[in-house]
């Protein structure tokens, strides 16, 4: 079980070299978001007042806010730093784990390399995740009209559950497609074939994990919603910023132990580089 939390070994041991690369994205998402649908949506559950706003109910599930011109405006910030950033973020864990060289020199020139890979899968996760919370969006509205306030809380919770869990293994599936490319120069249809050749034996072990990070995230944004919108947002940029190193990190350590390849990062000669 090692493999489990051994991202975050990682990360404790050599935060303050990638907690710089994830803090902007961070802050970009948190404030993308929209905090008052969130709480609407769920309020509204609970107590019988349920969203019989689609467009609502989507916001509240959606990863950006549409709620005005700024939150558009911080959605785009998010997902260009999103992409820059994680692939600064590959480049210097995949060289600190390659060659034991635990420094920053070098991880510019590595981002010809790193970035379109980056692009074109995270701009496809992009999509598909709205497209999921767009499909979600429409199963919840459509239960409002079951009838019974008890029906539709039950029926509401039990398809989000099964969205979720859909949803995590879809991530499951093409989450080592992108260390892949990286460290063997394939095309994407063949890193995704490889990958998931390399997945298939740690399923389990990268469900749990990623189950292990989202999980708690998602009761944390829910709480956080409740809150003001200073305090949300505050809340939510710490949640994100080692969330985005989870899940940068546990790409990498990942692909190393699956594809059977060297640590150097482990060896004692470069600890101090």
């Amino acid at each position: 079980m090692q493999i489990v939390y051994e991202h975050w070994k990682y990360i404790v041991k050599h935060i303050w070299f990638i907690l710089p690369f994830a803090v902007i994205p961070a802050l970009f998402l948190s404030l993308s978001m929209d905090f008052s649908a969130i709480e609407a949506f769920w309020r509204g559950l609970f107590s019988g007042d349920f969203v019989t706003d689609w467009f609502e109910i989507f916001c509240a599930w959606s990863l950006f806010g549409f709620g005005s011109v700024l939150d558009i405006i911080y959605a785009v910030c998010g997902i260009v730093c999103t992409l820059v950033f994680m692939s600064l973020i590959l480049a210097f864990v995949e060289k600190h784990m390659r060659i034991g060289k635990r420094t920053l020199s070098g991880i510019l020139s590595q981002l010809s390399g790193v970035f379109p890979p980056v692009l074109g899968m995270m701009l496809v996760i992009f999509f598909f995740y709205e497209v999921w919370a767009l499909v979600l969006s429409a199963m919840l509205y459509s239960i409002v009209s079951v009838g019974s306030a008890g029906g539709i809380i039950a029926l509401s919770l039990l398809v989000v559950l099964f969205f979720l869990a859909v949803l995590l293994y879809l991530i499951s599936l093409v989450y080592l497609c992108l260390p892949c490319m990286q460290m063997t120069g394939l095309g994407p249809f063949q890193s995704l074939l490889y990958s998931y050749r390399l997945m298939v034996g740690v399923r389990g072990k990268l469900l749990l994990s990623l189950l292990m990070s989202f999980a708690p995230a998602g009761l944390i944004v829910w709480g956080a919603s409740f809150l003001p919108e200073a305090a949300s947002v505050l809340i939510c940029l710490v949640l994100f910023t080692f969330l985005f190193m989870s899940y940068c990190v546990r790409m990498e350590t990942f692909y190393f132990e699956t594809d059977k390849l060297d640590r150097e990062d482990l060896l004692l000669s470069y600890r101090e580089l």
